[in-house]
């Protein structure tokens, strides 16, 4: 008998305590060789007064578990109260989310039965950061931010997924043909990595097309990596076409601590009734028990719970008319699949897991040799609200501003040029971009900034945010505006 693994549990609001009960009874059943640290998250720790939702000795048991299995949470409406995966994610470092998306047709109807993709979503950047600033009467803005450590990474992890589970292409997703900058950075980094491994098929696409793809022609793609806000959207697509929400399960992947769970919410309109779909956190706790090194454990589960399908034996989500056999609740389904613990599935193919390769897969970063950074100008943001927002008047009240050549180039309104030469048929807001450089692009200085800024005020015009414009390595490292 091998040593138990200790794992973090906790059990979740709505459905939660259903679905974990159910799923725990089979892992039990089917010789998981656990021990479970119990700890409390959501609505109950959000309404203490707690903001993440989860108190420090829940983060004390990831920190010594380093395996977390977790039911769908409620997040009390109203301002205040922080999304608890994106704190574990980011606190953790958990920086890869894995959602298998694949159809177990006829079983489960859908009109794709042969799709059988994963995908891989960064999952501590982009808009999840959740910086944003009401800056204006009128504006918000929030930030998108993408590093290229945390580019290499994911793109890395997922060919290393790829090469590791025998998949034969990578696709990678983004919106680099609008932002050049932080989705063109993503897309560089996967044609760049995509070079160490000339074996694996890859190809990029546009994420509008390709979602639209997902839910056309989901068969034409394997494995798909994308920046964290299109993750999380064509995730629940790819779901969706597969049969059903309520069957996905993901991982949250880190160098150190995993979380694994259903990818659907805590259902509070079905909470009690006992008809809940446990399959999804029983696909996350599969994923789990591959991932501490149970894989037998974990096929003897997948293919009973493939054997109940086939059955039949399904819950009310996915029952159908004419297919299935016997409609089910919650407990009856977890002891249908223990009743098949030993059986394989007749027509689906037979999970197998790698049972050799334990190892974590390979995420290390290049040595990169730094560029040459200069700062070449700054945009200077400003509320204004006068003389009926006319471009032109805040444009030559601005060019009175001069800190040692540093002077008004151009002004946008949400990314478009209105001064100079600016199109009177645009439609401003109270927020201008305001571009400040020497005319000949000229490297500047702090002071210079500061010495603007103090003019700007003393030009009777609030500033509200800076941005630095650099160049690295004599090239251009901000965006041009719209028109310009």
């Amino acid at each position: 008998m091998s040593a138990k693994t200790k794992i973090t549990v906790a059990y979740g609001d709505g459905i939660g305590p259903e679905i974990m009960t159910a799923t725990l009874n089979i892992l039990e059943a089917a010789g998981a060789q656990l021990e479970y640290d119990v700890i409390e998250i959501g609505e109950q720790v959000y309404l203490k007064g707690v903001s993440s939702g989860m108190e420090p000795k829940a983060f004390e048991s990831l920190r010594e578990t380093k395996v977390f299995l977790k039911s769908p949470i409620t997040t009390p409406q109203g301002g205040g109260f922080k999304s608890l995966n994106v704190t574990t994610r980011t606190s953790f470092g958990l920086f890869a989310n894995v959602r298998p998306c694949k159809a177990y047709s006829p079983f489960i109807q859908t009109h794709f039965p042969k799709t059988d993709m994963v995908i891989i979503r960064e999952n501590e950047e982009d808009l999840y950061a959740g910086i944003e600033h009401r800056q204006t009467q009128e504006v918000v803005q929030s930030l998108k931010l993408i590093s290229q450590p945390g580019s290499e990474k994911i793109v890395r992890y997922a060919f290393e997924y790829a090469k590791k589970y025998g998949r034969k292409k990578v696709t990678c997703m983004t919106k680099d043909n609008i932002m050049k900058l932080a989705d063109g950075l993503f897309h560089r980094t996967f044609d760049e990595i995509a070079k160490e491994y000339p074996d694996i098929k890859t190809d990029h696409k546009i994420i509008d097309i390709g979602t639209a793809l997902i839910a056309d022609r989901p068969e034409v793609f394997d494995v798909i990596v994308t920046l964290n806000l299109y993750g999380d959207i064509i995730s629940d697509v790819a779901a969706q076409v597969t049969g059903s929400v309520g069957l996905g399960g993901s991982a949250n992947v880190g160098e150190e601590v995993a979380m694994f769970e259903a990818i659907h919410g805590s259902a509070p309109d079905i909470t009690g009734l006992g008809i809940a779909n446990p399959s999804g956190l029983l696909n996350g706790a599969i994923m789990m028990l591959v991932h501490i090194g149970q894989p037998e454990v974990a096929e003897k589960i997948a293919n009973a719970w493939m054997k109940t399908l086939e059955d039949g034996i399904h819950t009310g989500d996915i029952y159908q008319e004419g297919l299935s056999s016997k409609k089910v609740g919650t407990a009856e389904f977890a002891q249908a699949v223990i009743d098949r613990l030993g059986q394989m599935p007749a027509n689906m193919i037979p999970a197998s897991f790698d049972k050799e390769d334990t190892k974590p897969m390979n995420t290390k970063l290049k040595a990169r040799t730094p560029e040459k950074k200069e700062l070449i100008g700054v945009d200077v943001f400003v509320a204004w609200d006068e003389e009926g927002r006319d471009p032109n008047v805040l444009g030559e009240k601005l060019r009175a501003a001069n800190a040692g050549g540093l002077q008004l180039q151009l002004i946008t309104n949400r990314g478009v040029k209105v001064f100079p030469a600016g199109m009177k048929e645009t439609f401003c807001t109270d927020h201008w971009r305001c571009r400040f450089q020497t005319a000949d692009q000229a490297v500047i200085g702090h002071a210079q900034i500061l010495d603007l800024l103090q003019q700007v005020s003393n030009l009777g015009i609030e500033f509200i945010q800076t941005a630095n414009l650099y160049s690295f390595d004599g090239k251009r490292a901000y965006s041009l505006a719209q028109g310009e």
